[in-house]
């Protein structure tokens, strides 16, 4: 058997080219960045070079190459000759053309030859969740294990930094968090530290990883301990507002049909589990990360 039809092992000191995909984005920048603190070679996939992050992450060592997975051929090129590849989708352009992307990048890295790839998913996405955008990430998880390239898929919870987005620090700002969840309904989140630390685990370590499915999470928290920790971090009262589910559908049917899944079954990642696995990803509690973050700055 070839060190490409079984995953071929990176020690941590051994230098692997990885291509990153949606490089200027929050996972697939918060990946580049661990894997270049690692010593790995970085190539990352971009549409264009007029991105501060772009240029940040360049001053760092990534190599960037132009290409979108509108063009699964600049895709191949860009994967041929790499060691391993970071996959993810991308969400905004809607369920339909996630599935339809995500499959012909795939199919364009099995072309180039690609040894070992890490998909990432959405946690619990492999359950007939009925959410949209988790099928549409299920139906490439589907395709990649019939493509016959080596492969892990991460399944990451919702993200910490989802309070950072313009949307919630305008509310924030208000006095007011909002969502969709009742107050005291905890949900799986995920630091995207965390995150780019254990998918870096990952593309170093093919053998062990191989045709697994692990849904990835820090910890979980509800609403109102959310709502109480920033205020208490902020220094200014911030209360819970929970958005009504059919105000919700009426502005997106896929998000509407995502908050029922969190009030019933909700994600299950293995949190306690993937902390005495993994240590060295250096977890966060939800309490840590928010104590991180500078809220009267971000908040003023």
């Amino acid at each position: 058997m070839t060190d490409s039809e079984h995953g071929r092992a990176f020690p941590p000191a051994k230098s692997v080219l990885v291509l990153v995909t949606g490089v200027t984005g929050q996972q697939g920048g918060h990946v580049a960045r661990q894997l270049l603190r690692r010593g790995h070679r970085v190539r990352g996939l971009a549409r264009n070079r007029d991105s501060a992050k772009l240029k940040e992450l360049e001053g760092k060592g990534l190599e960037v190459v132009l290409g979108s997975f509108e063009e699964p051929t600049t895709l191949q090129a860009a994967a041929r000759g790499v060691d391993a590849m970071f996959l993810m989708g991308t969400p905004a352009a809607g369920p339909e053309a996630e599935a339809r992307q995500g499959i012909a990048a795939i199919d364009a890295a099995k072309r180039a030859g690609v040894p070992w790839l890490v998909y990432s998913s959405v946690s619990d996405a492999d359950r007939a969740t009925g959410i949209p955008h988790f099928d549409s990430k299920f139906e490439v998880e589907r395709h990649l294990r019939g493509s016959g390239i080596p492969y892990v898929i991460s399944a990451p919870t919702a993200f910490m930094e989802n309070l950072l987005l313009p949307f919630q620090l305008s509310s924030l700002r208000q006095g007011r968090l909002v969502s969709g969840t009742s107050p005291d309904r905890t949900v799986q989140v995920v630091a995207l530290d965390d995150l780019g630390a254990f998918v870096t685990h990952l593309l170093e370590n093919p053998v062990r990883f191989r045709g697994q499915r692990i849904n990835v999470a820090s910890d979980a928290v509800s609403q109102a301990e959310t709502a109480r920790l920033l205020s208490e971090l902020s220094g200014r009262p911030i209360t819970y507002q929970q958005i009504p589910l059919e105000a919700l559908r009426q502005q997106s049917a896929d998000h509407a049909k995502m908050f029922e899944f969190f009030e019933g079954r909700g994600y299950t990642a293995a949190i306690e589990g993937l902390r005495r696995e993994y240590p060295q990803v250096g977890w966060h509690r939800f309490r840590e990360w928010a104590a991180e973050q500078d809220w009267p700055h971000l908040l003023s």
